[in-house]
């Protein structure tokens, strides 16, 4: 091979060897170069368990659990303890408890519906994840709205009109989960009444007690203690000011303990009902005078 590589003319071996090396070495450089791959981009996750549950004492949490999830829930209050021994501090006095189902049909949105012992209110409700708080902070906060349909079922006579029935409640609610142990959320609300209580003035025309609509806003926060359980604590504040029967605000605060499928949270409030919009329209537990009762929440999810 050797004696066959002499006998060519010195100008061929430099007219075509030298390029056909030259040719060789750039299709091995754009090889390497097409094998060369870029770093995936790195994907944005929202931040997870800002709070234990889809409740929070006497508010909606700003959660909303993963598509497929079902929940059932049980709310209780007993009766305020300011009574004492008379009613075992409250234990024994009238209580309201409410059951309901939710459910994940898809991501970042909750659908639910339940029933309350005080009114016999049967409630359907929605909530959506608007924006989801981030671990890289790029969305620093999370935004939720909940909104519900109440209906009173009781019997027709206390309605004048089937519409009286009705009471509607819309919230928005902003979170962050500050630290591993702390989170925290504020929220304003607005509820409304179809019908509400009237009086007779000195003219003889027929006034309400109160308006239809109410504005309140409502702060709450959690610190956790161990993995599993937590501290956790709320005020509400009415806004809207009425000719009468003004609501007093809520001051709440307990225990919760959580795993992936329960929750549980034994509390101290102020507030009897379990609906919000009663809650914030019709609560005349003064905290300043005792009317405290203690209140749990249990729930459980499974996940399809």
């Amino acid at each position: 091979m050797k004696k066959y590589f002499n006998n060519i003319p010195t100008f061929l071996k430099s007219r075509f060897l030298l390029p056909a090396v030259l040719l060789c070495l750039q299709a091995g450089l754009a090889i390497g170069q097409d094998t060369t791959l870029a770093p995936a981009p790195k994907k944005v996750k929202p931040v997870k368990n800002t709070f234990g549950s889809n409740y929070i004492i006497d508010n909606q949490s700003v959660m909303v659990p993963i598509k497929g999830s079902l929940e059932f829930a049980i709310q209780h209050r007993f009766g305020t303890w300011d009574n004492g021994k008379k009613d075992f501090w409250g234990m024994f006095a009238p209580t309201n408890i409410r059951l309901a189902m939710n459910y994940s049909p898809i991501n970042k949105l909750y659908v639910g519906a339940g029933i309350t012992k005080e009114r016999y209110q049967i409630d359907f409700n929605a909530k959506y994840a608007l924006l989801q708080q981030t671990t890289d902070n790029s969305m620093p906060i999370s935004l939720t709205y909940f909104g519900n349909m109440v209906i009173d079922a009781r019997d027709k006579s206390n309605f004048v009109n089937s519409v009286d029935r009705f009471s509607y409640y819309n919230e928005l609610i902003v979170a962050r989960k500050i630290t591993e142990k702390f989170s925290a959320q504020v929220s304003a609300n607005y509820s409304w009444f179809n019908n509400v209580e009237g009086y007779v003035d000195e003219k003889g025309e027929v006034q309400n007690k109160m308006y239809n609509g109410h504005f309140a806003f409502a702060i709450y926060g959690r610190y956790k203690i161990t993995e599993k359980s937590a501290i956790i604590a709320g005020y509400n504040q009415p806004v809207t000011q009425h000719p009468t029967n003004n609501p007093h605000p809520n001051i709440c605060f307990g225990f919760e303990t959580t795993t992936s499928a329960h929750s549980f949270q034994v509390f101290a409030t102020n507030y009897y009902g379990i609906v919000p919009q009663s809650n914030n329209m019709y609560n005349q537990n003064d905290y300043t005078n005792n009317q405290f009762l203690i209140g749990f929440n249990i729930t459980r999810l499974w996940n399809y």
